[in-house]
């Protein structure tokens, strides 16, 4: 089912270290785990509204307006990324807004 478990606004772990890169890529290093993540430009982009504590549906507005891309195919990218920053241990989605 689209979006389960992505409503809510986004948290990020305190064990998160992120670094920006001057190409417009980041890493992620969660402290706890020791897992190391990067991102291309447009996943940063994607990364800095989410940490912004953004919904996901927010995220995606954002997203479209910037970019000239096909709704479903954002959606199902960004679907993607937050379900690997998640399962990371990266991030958790509020549902209690």
């Amino acid at each position: 089912m689209r979006n389960q478990g992505l409503s809510g606004r986004v948290s990020v772990s305190p064990e998160l270290l992120v670094q920006r890169l001057p190409n417009g890529e980041a890493v992620f290093l969660h402290l706890g785990s020791e897992q190391y993540f990067g991102l291309d430009p447009v996943g940063a982009r994607m990364w800095g509204l989410l940490e912004e504590g953004r919904t996901f549906e927010d995220v995606l507005e954002s997203l479209l307006a910037e970019y000239d891309v096909d709704r479903d195919r954002l959606r199902g990218d960004l679907e993607e990324l937050v379900r690997q920053l998640a399962a990371c241990g990266f991030i958790e989605f509020d549902d209690h807004d």
